[in-house]
């Protein structure tokens, strides 16, 4: 039989190096990906349930401005060097610090880290930082005993006493966009047992306080009332056309902020949704009142053509029956007693 041959020809054929773009593209891809973990049975190994509720860290984060990977670094970076110079340079990456929000680990992070967190957020331990946090309700810290961490005295402007002859008024603010820029809301809040509000769409607590704040006050005592204008009656449709609004602006914000009051009043325990209490009335609007205790008014009036958020401001203060803060008080109790219950 005749022998057959096959020629093979080989061609060098060049590797093709992938593109930037396409390696960018796939490092993205990957940063959901499983992360290699530990051995189960190396020592010091602890298992963290996996969980699709965000973690109280990332909870405690976004209460503190800090959920912005680059702000937390920031921050971390400030904790670090604190504790040790040489963990300066232990900041998680981004992937790492996305798995430490969402809890998709198996294992907590490495000491270091555990040990920067920790003293970054005082009082809560490595393990209980990376719990799932239900309802985004924040639990009392796992080490009370621990020496709270500094934090930044609020503006002096809250403990301005009342100007002596001014019947309460500690301060006044050409706008309330100037109130706001030096009064934080949730300073002004935090703390209090009792918070009345009335107002348009009460902006500086339905969109200027995170919801984790306002689930937090609530769920450990904080009665609060929200009086809201009706936003489908004849009050706002007259106020939209004062400030020159389309047809339904201001009644759209309202009914925003009373769809985001009533979700978070639907996470909370059974035994605090009664502590926030939500009305609408439907009257010509003359101030935006919010009491905070028995002690702090911050008032504004409506002025023919201007916005809310142009008008004047008064920071006053309780001084007895002959002060401006029990004139404020009876024209919110006068609204409430007007309002429908939502």
């Amino acid at each position: 039989m005749p022998s057959i041959f096959v020629m093979v020809t080989l061609r060098r054929v060049p590797a093709t190096v992938p593109s930037r773009a396409w390696v960018s593209h796939r490092c993205l891809a990957g940063v959901s990906a499983p992360l290699a973990l530990a051995d189960r049975h190396s020592p010091g190994w602890t298992e963290v349930p996996m969980t699709e509720q965000p973690t109280l860290l990332a909870v405690l984060l976004e209460g503190r401005g800090l959920e912005r990977y680059g702000t937390f670094c920031a921050a971390y970076q400030k904790a670090a060097r604190a504790l040790d110079k040489d963990l300066a340079a232990s900041a998680p990456s981004r992937a790492q610090f996305h798995r430490w929000l969402t809890g998709d680990l198996r294992n907590l992070p490495y000491t270091d880290h555990c040990r920067v967190l920790e003293h970054m957020l005082a009082g809560y331990s490595a393990r209980q930082l990376f719990e799932p946090c239900e309802d985004r309700v924040v639990p009392a810290p796992e080490r009370s005993n621990t020496a709270p961490r500094a934090v930044p005295s609020p503006h002096p402007v809250l403990s301005l006493s009342a100007v002596p002859g001014m019947a309460g008024v500690a301060a006044v603010y050409a706008s309330r966009s100037e109130f706001a820029a030096k009064v934080e809301p949730r300073a002004l809040l935090e703390g209090a047992a009792r918070i009345r509000a009335a107002g348009l769409s009460l902006n500086l607590i339905c969109q200027q306080v995170p919801d984790q704040n306002l689930s937090r006050w609530l769920s450990t005592g904080t009665e609060m009332t929200c009086l809201f204008l009706e936003p489908d009656g004849a009050a706002i449709q007259a106020r939209e056309q004062e400030e020159e609004h389309p047809p339904g602006h201001l009644s759209a914000l309202t009914k925003l902020n009373i769809d985001v009051m009533s979700r978070l009043r639907d996470r909370l325990p059974a035994e605090a949704r009664d502590r926030l209490r939500m009305a609408a009335y439907d009257e010509t609007i003359r101030f935006n009142i919010i009491l905070v205790d028995d002690h702090t008014c911050v008032t504004q009036p409506y002025l023919p053509g201007a916005r809310g958020i142009d008008s004047p401001t008064l920071l006053i203060r309780s001084t007895g029956p002959d002060g401006l803060y029990p004139i404020f008080e009876q024209a919110y109790e006068a609204v409430a007693e007007r309002s429908r219950p939502l």
